[in-house]
């Protein structure tokens, strides 16, 4: 584990059976709260986005939004918002996917790219890769080439790495893994 690892970790507060019963919910709100940490969460999750011309930086709902406006703003790109069903206020293209027991999907405005636009995706965790895996399909089959697909923490135990992988995303970075 990095020391950068090892601060994250250590600010992290785990709740017990949230938002079910079973679930340890990694509850990221202390690292935010932490400014130094946080700017060094965002420097870190720079690194590799640091010599790419993005047109993009595409949030997943929710938190992936703090960490894709602050990313966008150091590499002067725009921000995508890449969200639940129902969300955004004008059209959308959608990527649904398979959950445990049943499907989900995530949507984002349908001229939020174009062929072309290189885009960075961003998200908290990375848990089964279901989500974040739509959200690179679906920019992937509006045009859009994902470089990038980061995380601050990712749950290795839950392959979801290996499920971005097998859709074809192979620049997968996280700064903790479990």
């Amino acid at each position: 584990m990095t020391e950068l690892g090892r601060r994250i970790d250590a600010r992290i507060r785990n709740i017990p059976d949230f938002p079910k019963p079973g679930i340890l919910f990694k509850d990221i709100t202390p690292i935010l709260q932490d400014g130094s940490l946080f700017h060094d969460v965002i420097a870190a999750l720079y690194e590799p986005l640091k010599n790419e011309a993005l047109n993009y930086v595409a949030g997943i709902e929710s938190r992936g939004f703090i960490f894709a406006s602050a990313l966008a703003s150091k590499l002067g790109a725009g921000i995508i918002l890449l969200r639940k069903p129902g969300k955004l206020p004008w059209r959308t293209v959608r990527a649904t996917y398979q959950l445990e027991y049943g499907t989900d999907a995530i949507e984002m405005h349908e001229d939020a790219v174009k062929p072309g636009d290189r885009v960075a995706v961003v998200d908290d965790l990375l848990a089964t890769g279901g989500t974040a895996t739509a959200a690179c399909c679906l920019l992937r089959d509006c045009g859009a080439e994902v470089r990038h697909v980061l995380f601050m923490i990712e749950l290795g135990f839950l392959s979801g790495r290996e499920k971005l992988r097998s859709a074809g995303f192979s620049q997968i970075h996280s700064l903790l893994c479990y």
